[in-house]
Order: C-alpha cells, then sequence, then structure tokens
C-alpha cells in the first residue's frame, strides 16, 4: 500500500526518490525534531502561480519529512505602515523565529520581484535585540514568469538572503510560462521544470540537516564577539 504522501506526488519516480540520509549530514547538536520550514510567496491573485509552486513545494517537503508552513500574504501590511505589533506582520515574524529553513516562491514583474514578496522580506527583521531571525538558516529561491524564462527576480532575492545572512542553496528553480504548466486541478505537469523543484526541495532538506545544529558556530563573528548585546540592537534597529 502506498503511503498518503505518496498519493500526492503524482509526477515522482518512487523508484529514483531519494530520502535524505540524515545521520550523515546532522550534527551532535541537533535538536532532533523534523526540520522546520516556512515558505513564502509573492501574489494575491485568486490563481497564484507562485502559490501553487509553494504548494508543489510543500507537499515534498512533507515526503521529506519535514514540518511545514506557508505564510498567506494577504493584508500584510505595507512595512512601516503599521507598527510590528500588528497581527500579520506578528504571525510572520513568529513563523520567522520558529523556522529553520525557507522557500521564497515571487512570480517576475516588470523585470523584479513583486512588492509583495519584497515587503514580507521587509517586515523579517535583521535583528530584534539579540536575536537575529533569519542568521544561519537556510533558503531556497524560486520564481514563476508569465513569458520566457528569466532569473531576475531569483537573482535578487539571492541578494536579500545573503544580507539576512541566511545560507542560500546553490540550486534554485525558475518556470517559464507557468499558466502553462498547471492543470485544471492547480497541480503542476510533468515536466524539467517540475523535476527542478524536487532537485531544489531535497537539496534544501539536506543543507538544513546539515546547518541547523551547527549554525550558531557558522555565523559566529569576531566583530560581534567584541560588541555586547546593547550596542548591537542600537546600531541594527535604528530608524531611518
Amino acid at each position: 500500500m502506498s503511503h498518503p504522501v505518496e498519493d500526492d506526488l503524482p509526477n515522482i519516480d518512487f523508484a529514483r526518490m531519494q530520502p535524505v540520509e540524515t545521520d550523515y549530514l546532522k550534527s551532535g547538536d541537533d535538536p532532533e525534531h523534523p526540520p522546520r520550514i516556512l515558505l513564502l510567496y509573492g501574489s494575491l491573485r485568486k490563481r497564484s502561480f507562485s502559490k501553487l509552486v509553494a504548494l508543489e513545494a510543500e507537499r515534498l517537503l512533507k515526503w521529506h519529512g519535514c514540518e511545514t508552513r506557508i505564510f498567506d500574504p494577504r493584508d500584510l501590511p505595507l512595512p512601516d505602515a503599521e507598527e510590528p505589533d500588528h497581527p500579520k506582520v506578528r504571525e510572520l515574524r513568529d513563523l520567522a523565529a520558529w523556522s529553520e529553513g525557507m522557500i521564497w516562491v515571487s512570480p517576475e514583474r516588470h523585470g523584479a520581484m513583486t512588492g509583495i514578496m519584497k515587503a514580507q522580506i521587509d517586515w523579517i527583521p535583521l535583528s530584534l535585540g539579540a536575536v537575529r531571525p533569519t542568521q544561519g538558516k537556510t533558503l531556497a529561491v524560486m520564481q514563476v514568469s508569465g513569458g520566457s524564462q528569466s532569473f531576475n527576480a531569483i537573482n535578487q532575492m539571492r541578494v536579500l538572503g545573503r544580507w539576512m545572512r541566511m545560507v542560500t542553496i546553490p540550486n534554485q528553480s525558475s518556470v517559464a510560462k507557468a499558466f502553462l504548466e498547471f492543470d485544471e486541478n492547480d497541480r503542476m505537469k510533468p515536466s524539467a521544470y517540475y523535476n527542478r523543484i524536487v532537485d531544489v526541495v531535497e537539496e534544501l532538506v539536506k543543507f538544513t540537516w546539515m546547518v541547523r545544529g551547527r549554525s550558531d558556530y557558522l555565523v559566529d563573528r569576531y566583530s560581534e564577539r567584541v560588541e555586547d548585546a546593547a550596542q548591537l540592537s542600537k546600531r541594527v534597529n535604528q530608524r531611518s
């Protein structure tokens, strides 16, 4: 009898699908719970292809044994238009703190990621006191396009991931003419684009297992060892 998760992955050849060898990757300080992955998408359309890609990625993450959350950006205010205690802002920040890795999926609009995608990232602070919600966490980036294949949104998100000191994995996904890649049930059709998403998810899971128990050491830096928490908070939380 097949596994219920496998029943929801009709495009997968499970004879060639390999579970991640966690014992090979995890550290001695591994927290011993399923990897926690937050997925963000960048469109509010009723049929949002970035959301559909995020849902496909979530199904694959669950096959790999991950715990997932998808943030709905609807009703998220523009950055600085509300205080950080706004319910949607608190929800997003709590999810960022909960996560050990993220997947960002944005449409490309006017040669860039959408404002909806950027607003979500902008609401995640670089620091809350002496705690950095994104530092040392893993990140995978994907985009969907209405036309020919492009990598502009992906490249921008990579810059943001680096700025937020995330471990952005080498692999990535760009789905061209996304409106042709989904069936009437909003499931992705078999294709090289779908296979790339499978690759990206598998790589993210591997990197998350490898990094999460070592992240404190990997991001430890001399400059911050000579700067106390109060100085750090004052420097990174100043308003422009």
